[in-house]
């Protein structure tokens, strides 16, 4: 395990002859993930710079020449902005690039090309490197990134890993720092590694006790942390006999410096026959050379002799995932701070606090809420509810102690909470619930400014101590509380949730929860009494631990242990259930009493609020009526003046009538006439 925790340099030699402009890759943007396109892109260079011809058919690929090779010491000209150009040495194969991930997807790639390719006579939708880059942005915070590999990974417990390491090395054929994520779990056969690569598999959302579930999220954490990727994994196969070994390079670097219009991934194959590694020839030879060579190239490695000692550093089977070219700040450091902890891997930047680093030292049980922003180990010790005990976190050649923040907390109780699900949601399971746990930090007394709730997905933490009471004031302080909340669907970077209804109604009825408990137990850690309690204890189904009995928690539950007896640290003379002074007894009692008197004090509380709850619904009850009652008196007044007024027209209209007959009775002969 050792060779795993330590920190590795790569070995390298000495650096190949450039590579050929005419490369063989795997087209992994293809509708059909069984099926790969080789596609052969040629470069062409001018005194302005490289331009790219228009890609041809899948016909007219087999009968192309080999272009004629590049001139050797072409030069292109750098232009004012790395972030938007890049320039190409042909003796060297290096680029000038974009190092901050927020500018890095601010270039537009090579202009034209031929969107006649075809699979089986139905087009195919391209998907541009840009496409890496914004999928990448679902990730505004690094730690989240590690965190979808870190669920990679403790989905493979099911395959029989044991530990997922993560870890610093060093790349001394560009001399910088690269991630290590390693684990010993099933790995990937060449199919399954396209799937990884692919945008959008995932066969883990059929499957029940897995997190990931969308197939998106090793390239957006990957790419999120750093511009190049390689991956490397070995796989016993079905029958343990048939064992086969990967190797594919997702480079960014790569795909923008060529100027490529498509996401394409050079991968090697390896299958064990007998005792002996033999190659996996998917097409020619010479394919196999110009991918062997394109890794080589845009990797930190220097032959296919590096590549293979990769697998000599793993077990039987398993993955490990090298993240290079990792992104930068604006001040041209390293995003990831590897130098504050050599046990840690850190955050710069507005993450890092150090009022709350300081702060952290001080108040131990508040620490992961003041370090997780900016530490990877804070984060990950509080990343699962529960941890196989067989699974380790290893972080720069030190386990991760798996945290519980419930054994932070004192004077919990639980409340069972059960969704109300609108007409309009859709209901996996009627019977889920959430138990959650709250109570005060145990610095509380020291009035540190530390309260949310630790809500959590499938044992995935999804929000980190979500503030969700913004009082005025002191008002909610201390309150911290732990849910996991499996009724609710998390976003796609798994740092939120999708904002339903559901969602809507847990949150309003978790800020109740927390009115109602710092209104009625802040007195107990310093502050004023509240004058207007809400309701006492009205949370429905609870279950309340003692003032000060320090309950202990495991990783694999809540409760292990619960007293119903008072702590001797706070009551020194208590003798517990072995008999008692009359002055422990005295003590005790009147304990007891005071205990009843703040509970008789909450129940009348309760009742007084209930009876003005009454009273003021039958003050509106009165209003109501008497505002029914006016306004149908004003419509029986109205509609006797109409009443009236139609009448009036009617008589009117009759005596109209009759005049009219009088006029013709007068002047009847003369008419006739």
């Amino acid at each position: 395990m050792d060779n795993y925790a330590k920190q590795e340099n790569l070995q390298t030699s000495t650096p190949p002859p450039p590579v050929e402009e005419t490369v063989t890759l795997i087209d992994l943007c293809s509708g059909d993930d069984s099926d790969l396109v080789e596609q052969d892109v040629q470069r062409r260079y001018n005194s302005g710079g490289a331009k790219r011809p228009r890609d041809t058919s899948a016909s007219d690929m087999n009968n192309a020449k080999k272009p004629t090779a590049a001139p050797p010491h072409v030069t292109h000209t750098i232009p004012a902005d790395p972030c938007n150009v890049f320039t190409t040495e042909a003796s060297s194969g290096r680029v000038g690039s974009c190092k901050q991930f927020w500018k890095a997807g601010d270039y537009e790639g090579a202009p034209g090309g031929n969107w006649d390719l075809s699979s089986g006579g139905f087009d195919h939708v391209r998907v541009h490197p840009k496409f890496l880059h914004s999928n990448a942005t679902s990730h505004k915070w690094a730690l989240g990134a590690f965190a979808e590999l870190l669920d990679n990974a403790l989905d493979e417990v099911a395959s029989g890993a044991t530990y997922v390491n993560v870890d610093m090395l060093e790349n001394k054929k560009e001399g910088n720092r690269m991630l290590l994520i390693e684990d010993n779990g099933g790995g990937m056969n060449p199919e399954k590694m396209r799937q990884c690569m692919s945008l959008g598999y995932s066969a883990k959302s059929k499957l029940a006790n897995t997190i990931g579930q969308y197939g998106n999220g090793f390239k957006t954490s990957t790419m999120r942390l750093g511009a190049d990727v390689i991956v490397f994994s070995r796989c016993l196969g079905k029958d343990g006999k048939s064992s086969t070994q990967s190797i594919g390079l997702l480079s960014y670097t790569f795909l923008r410096s060529t100027g490529k219009e498509d996401i394409v991934v050079p991968m090697l194959d390896y299958e064990r026959k007998d005792t002996e590694w033999s190659k996996v020839v998917r097409s020619s030879l010479s394919d196999w050379d110009k991918n062997v060579k394109t890794i080589i190239q845009w990797s930190p490695f220097s032959s296919e002799e590096d590549l293979l000692r990769q697998f000599a550093l793993m077990n039987e089977h398993g993955t490990r995932i090298i993240i290079y070219n990792l992104w930068e700040d604006d001040q041209g450091m390293l995003e990831l701070d590897f130098d504050a902890d050599p046990h840690d891997i850190q955050l710069r930047g507005v993450n890092r606090d150090e009022k709350n680093i300081k702060m952290g030292a001080q108040f131990p049980n508040s620490r992961h809420f003041l370090t997780y922003k900016h530490s990877l180990r804070s984060y990950a010790s509080i990343l699962y509810l529960r941890i196989p005990p067989s699974f380790r976190i290893i972080l720069r050649g030190r386990d991760v102690e798996h945290h519980n923040v419930v054994n932070d907390m004192m004077q919990t109780e639980q409340i069972t909470y059960r969704p109300q699900y609108g007409a309009d949601s859709y209901v996996k399971d009627s019977n889920m619930s959430a138990v959650v746990v709250l109570g005060f930090v145990k610095d509380a007394k020291h009035h540190v400014d530390v309260q949310g709730f630790n809500v959590y997905h499938k044992n995935r933490l999804i929000k980190p101590f979500w503030r969700i009471w913004n009082a005025t004031g002191s008002d909610g302080r201390g309150v911290i509380g732990v849910l996991e909340a499996n009724f609710v669907e998390p976003a796609h970077d798994k740092q939120g949730f999708e904002r339903t209804t559901v969602l809507s109604r847990l949150e309003t009825r978790l800020i109740q929860m927390q009115k109602i408990y710092w209104n009625t137990n802040c007195h107990k850690i310093g502050y004023a009494p509240r004058r207007h309690p809400k309701a006492g204890n009205d949370y429905g189904h609870t279950n309340t631990s003692p003032e000060n009995d320090h309950e202990e928690y495991s990783p694999s539950g809540f409760k292990t242990r619960a007293s119903d007896k008072f702590c001797s640290s706070s009551y020194p003379n208590h003798r517990g259930d072995n008999g008692v002074s009359g002055n422990d007894s005295s003590l005790y009692l009147q304990e007891e009493l005071r205990r009843e008197r703040e509970r008789s004090k909450a129940l009348e509380a309760e009742v007084e609020l209930a009876r003005q709850k009454i009273e003021e619904m039958s003050k509106e009850q009165e209003n109501l009526i008497a505002i029914f009652t006016e306004e149908r008196d004003r419509r029986d007044v109205e509609e006797e003046s109409l009443r009236n007024k139609l009448e009036e027209a009617s008589n009117t209209i009759e005596e109209l009538l009759n005049k009219i007959k009088m006029l013709e009775g007068s002047k009847g002969p003369s008419w006739r006439r």
